[in-house]
């Protein structure tokens, strides 16, 4: 499924139609509600999911480099061999988040909120 031109600018609840290794590369998911939403291995390159609910999504091993995840919900976020190199991660909230074996080589963790997080194995530098 390819959505390279997908475009949400509202908050709506869209997590029924999303699935593992869904394709949205450059995606336009801002406000989103993906909360969670199964997208294990999913392609999110360079999406932006400034202000997005993730809360309790399955991202594991998903692709979120050059993602814009400024001031999304990642609560409990699944993210674990995540790949968020050079993602924007300023005043997110990754509370109780999963990022085991995960790449935040290059993110901007700024004000990222990393309370009660699993970083076993991960990368940052």
């Amino acid at each position: 499924m390819k959505h390279h031109d997908f475009l949400l600018t509202e908050t709506v609840d869209i997590v029924d139609r999303l699935h593992h290794g869904a394709d949205f590369v450059g995606a336009i998911l801002n406000g989103a509600d993906l909360s969670r939403a199964i997208l294990r291995r999913a392609d999110l390159r360079h999406a932006n999911l400034s202000g997005a609910s993730l809360a309790g999504a399955i991202l594991s091993g998903a692709d979120l480099s050059g993602a814009i995840l400024t001031d999304a919900d990642l609560r409990g976020a699944n993210l674990n061999a995540a790949d968020l190199r050079g993602a924007d991660l300023r005043g997110a909230d990754l509370t109780g988040a999963k990022l085991i074996a995960a790449d935040l080589r290059g993110a901007d963790i700024l004000g990222t909120e990393f309370g009660n997080v699993g970083l076993s194995m991960t990368r940052f530098n």
